[in-house]
């Protein structure tokens, strides 16, 4: 044999005996972050393959899911590094599971094929433990709350200042928008007069008038009669004196009147008899005789024509002017 057959023969012995050393340094392994998840949590499934730098290898990629109910969310992501002589390819997924159980991921294997045919390289089995939520422990009670109410978050100067500036600010428009409204439709009219109101007696006087028409007591309607008489003497005791008899006993109008000046005189005690009569028929219950009922009619009108106020100096000239008489 020659050396050249020779040479050739051992080139023959090498190559596969290096080829088989290095598909045998070739290392694939598969694992999960963690043993066990929640249903609904999130973890990583990662595929390393640890080779020769110079050896060509095929990783298949996982599609929507590594088993059924374990759900491929995204990936893979493929990261490589070389050192040494040596390739370390790494494959991640992001994946998660809503049914609860013990799941096996089958090996994952790189394969790698030539003119000898195909070589795989498998890893090993993956485990995963996919557990519900434990409200509380198997053997304790559970004890059931309302639904907590929604929390409400105090209010800040800042959200409340807007709302504070855009109120003020319409009703500053709004209050120069009727300013401006009321003074041009007052420039283009007349000035209303303005008008006086009765004078206290004669006011007075009107109701006397229309509670004689009513014939109340003629009626039998004594108690109100009476109550109608004296809301009419308090009336005018306000708008003569400013005493605000309709909210007052008899007593504290009497002292009401008496602190305004008036004096107590043959008026104060008529007034004082017509009141204190009033209050007998009111509230005791008093009946008094038709005579009675006449007599204290006459009494309040008497008391309003004795105490009316009376006109100013012009005005009387006025009126005797107008009667005829002698002016002054």
């Amino acid at each position: 044999m020659t050396k050249i057959n020779k040479y050739i023969i051992g080139l023959l012995i090498f190559f596969p005996s290096f080829f088989s050393a290095n598909c045998q340094d070739v290392k694939v392994t598969s694992a999960f972050d963690s043993a066990g998840i929640f249903i609904g949590d999130q973890i990583k499934f990662t595929v390393t393959v640890d080779q020769p730098a110079g050896l060509k290898l095929v990783l298949p990629a996982f599609k929507d899911t590594l088993v059924k109910n374990i759900e491929i969310l995204s990936g893979p992501v493929v990261d490589s590094a070389e050192q040494n002589g040596r390739l370390k390819i790494i494959q991640k997924y992001l994946i998660t599971s809503f049914d609860s159980g013990r799941y096996q991921i089958p090996p994952v294997y790189a394969e790698m094929k030539n003119e000898s045919g195909l070589k795989r390289f498998y890893s090993d089995y993956s485990l995963l433990k996919v557990m519900r939520v434990m409200i509380a422990p198997a053997d304790t009670v559970t004890k059931i709350f309302d639904i907590i109410k929604p929390y409400k978050a105090p209010v800040t100067i800042g959200e409340v200042l807007p709302w504070v500036l855009i109120v003020a600010v319409i009703g500053a428009l709004t209050w120069l928008a009727l300013r401006y409204f009321r003074k041009f439709k007052s420039s283009g009219r007349e000035i209303e007069p303005v008008l006086v109101p009765d004078p206290a007696h004669i006011i007075a006087f009107r109701e006397l008038e229309k509670l004689r028409d009513e014939k109340l007591w003629q009626n039998g309607e004594i108690k109100q009669y009476y109550t109608r008489l004296t809301e009419i003497l308090r009336q005018y005791l306000e708008n003569r004196f400013r005493v605000f008899s309709l909210e007052m006993t008899t007593s504290e109008t009497l002292e009401s009147l008496v602190k305004t000046g008036f004096k107590k005189d043959g008026s104060y005690n008529q007034l004082k008899g017509i009141l204190t009569g009033s209050d007998l028929v009111k509230f005791a219950k008093y009946t008094p005789d038709p005579a009675g009922n006449e007599a204290i009619f006459q009494e309040s009108w008497n008391f309003v024509l004795a105490t009316k106020e009376e006109p100013a100096f012009e005005d009387k000239a006025e009126m005797k002017d107008n009667r005829g008489e002698a002016k002054l």
